[in-house]
């Protein structure tokens, strides 16, 4: 609802002088180290702060006496990082599978980058950025029934999302992957790609063993609601096969 008297300047021009200060060493009086590879980034605290609760939250409400050392994000890769510096500077991005994330709680930005990841299920399950997501995105898309790619593919996305996770981390493959593989629809793959499944996870565990049973469960049984805690919708795309007809479920 437009308030009288109030005058709209050009968009166009405002949205350009904000974009060049994105990255911009003038006026910044904030700096982060991002990525493993420590990208220097220069950004301005104020703008941070009223745009985005979770700057806010991590700024601060003033910074402190003398020159105020970096802000370190070594989790988060540059480039999805200045995606978010130019969606909160101009409140524009252009997204692409390289840089797409999941990010800092930005509502709107979060559903495009979803949305964008589900188009492009197949290209984005191969970058570098898909390893690099953090559990919480990565459990996000594996919420979606709207992913254009086949459950076997999923699986084997999340074993690789999860060996790098574990060497970064140190830690077990299982313990890393253990947030997120609960959402691996395991009831969509058919017998011999389960029994192979099965087999793997003996000699390299991923998935606990009790997701695994209530797989073959519900092939057993023959129906959909034998997966209890668990779904089995299938996914937009997942490709056909034989038992999928006894899950009695639609395609979404």
């Amino acid at each position: 609802m437009e308030t009288p008297g109030l005058v709209h300047g050009e968009a166009e021009p405002f949205s350009k002088a904000l974009r060049s200060l994105v990255n911009n060493r003038l006026y910044s009086d904030v700096r982060f180290v991002v990525g493993q590879e420590r990208q220097e980034v220069f950004a301005h605290r104020c703008l941070l702060a009223c745009r985005c609760n979770f700057f806010q939250r991590l700024l601060g409400p003033e910074p402190g006496p003398g020159v105020p050392g970096p802000v370190v994000l070594s989790t988060v890769p540059a480039e999805a990082f200045l995606a978010v510096l130019e969606f909160l500077y101009t409140n524009s991005v252009k997204l692409h599978r390289h840089s797409v994330a999941v990010t800092f709680g930005l509502g709107l930005l979060q559903e495009r980058c979803i949305a964008f990841i589900e188009a492009h299920s197949q290209e984005a399950l191969r970058t570098r950025g898909f390893l690099e997501l953090s559990a919480p995105a990565l459990l996000l898309l594996l919420r979606s029934d709207k992913l254009c790619v086949d459950e076997a593919d999923l699986v084997l996305a999340a074993r690789s999302w999860a060996r790098v996770g574990a060497a970064v981390l140190e830690r077990p493959v299982a313990e890393v992957a253990a947030p997120v593989v609960r959402e691996l629809r395991l009831a969509l793959l058919a017998p011999a790609e389960l029994s192979a499944l099965e087999e793997q996870n003996r000699r390299e565990p991923l998935i606990p063993v009790e997701q695994i049973v209530e797989a073959w469960k519900c092939h057993a049984l023959r129906r959909g609601d034998a997966v209890r805690g668990a779904t089995c919708r299938r996914r937009r795309g997942t490709l056909p096969r034989e038992h999928h007809r006894f899950l009695d479920l639609p395609l979404k």
